[in-house]
């Protein structure tokens, strides 16, 4: 087991395992001998992990106090909030789950609402808030068929330049360009920059998404194999989520994609013509402006 455990573990359900990484942790409890009405308490100090709860009784309660990357803020500065978003599995059944934000609950995620199709929830908060997410198991005659998973994601200013289709995070500016500091510091800081050509935008109306097809003339950087060569003689190919209602179209000339990996999927932040960011590249590297030195062609 590492030396710093990023998740804590507490309660004595009948069942409890929780595996760590660097970033990343897992819980997996069973409420078959918790009593009826008690809370258990879990820490969890990941930026990102899953849960999952096995025959729901009683109620769970998550304190949220990650230890965020330092990708995610400005190096030395705590960040001016945090994004938590939250992904439930497609068979989430036996429960709900409340936001707790300092001592108040509001209704993040209902058993009816989680029982259509999976919808990611976001929501943000301040450093200094006491932010929870609580866990209500609901009544059923079998719980035997009930599991309530779900996947988390938290980071630091998040919100700040990545779009995400959630009615609980505030879209607004969210199709707005981005101005010459936000794209070199998207190129410093993203988990995918990428040059490329859009080949095709298909638009998900049930989802509120549009996904970009693109072919990668250069991969400057990505955090995990997002583009990949189709066949070995073929360019590189991925896809790159947005919301649909910035409108994205096909159109000529290369861009330089950047943005964030979301629970797996590479989604849009700064998306420059490719002349354009070499000019605010040059005339930053002129000024000695830039935060961070980049390859150009």
């Amino acid at each position: 087991m590492p030396l710093v455990l990023w998740a804590l573990c507490l309660g004595v359900l009948d069942t409890v395992l929780c595996s760590y990484s660097e970033d990343q942790c897992s819980w997996r409890g069973s409420g078959l001998s918790q009593e009826s009405g008690s809370v258990e308490q879990i820490s969890l100090h990941c930026a990102e992990g899953s849960l999952e709860w096995l025959y729901p009784a009683g109620a769970l309660r998550l304190s949220l106090s990650p230890r965020l990357p330092m990708s995610t803020a400005a190096k030395g500065k705590s960040p001016r909030q945090v994004t938590t978003c939250i992904k439930p599995s497609s068979t989430f059944r036996g429960a709900q789950i409340y936001l707790e934000r300092n001592g108040i609950l509001e209704l993040l995620l209902s058993e009816a609402d989680a029982s259509l199709r999976p919808r990611v929830h976001c929501f943000s908060w301040l450093p200094q808030e006491k932010v929870a997410l609580f866990l209500q198991s609901t009544l059923h005659q079998d719980i035997s068929r009930r599991i309530a998973a779900f996947r988390y994601e938290l980071r630091g200013d998040w919100n700040s330049r990545l779009s995400l289709p959630s009615s609980n995070l505030s879209m607004e500016g969210a199709c707005r360009p981005c101005n010459d500091t936000e794209i070199l510091m998207a190129i410093c800081t993203s988990d995918f920059v990428i040059r490329g050509n859009i080949r095709t935008v298909s638009n998900d109306v049930e989802m509120q998404e549009s996904i970009i097809s693109v072919s990668a003339m250069r991969i400057h950087r990505q955090k995990f194999t997002l583009f990949q060569p189709v066949s070995k003689s073929s360019k590189s190919m991925g896809s790159i989520h947005t919301l649909l209602q910035c409108g994205v179209k096909p159109g000529p000339g290369s861009f330089l994609f950047t943005g964030w990996l979301h629970f797996g999927e590479a989604w849009l932040s700064c998306a420059p013509r490719y002349k354009d960011f070499r000019r605010i590249y040059e005339d930053a590297h002129q000024a000695h402006e830039n935060p961070c030195e980049v390859s150009l062609d």
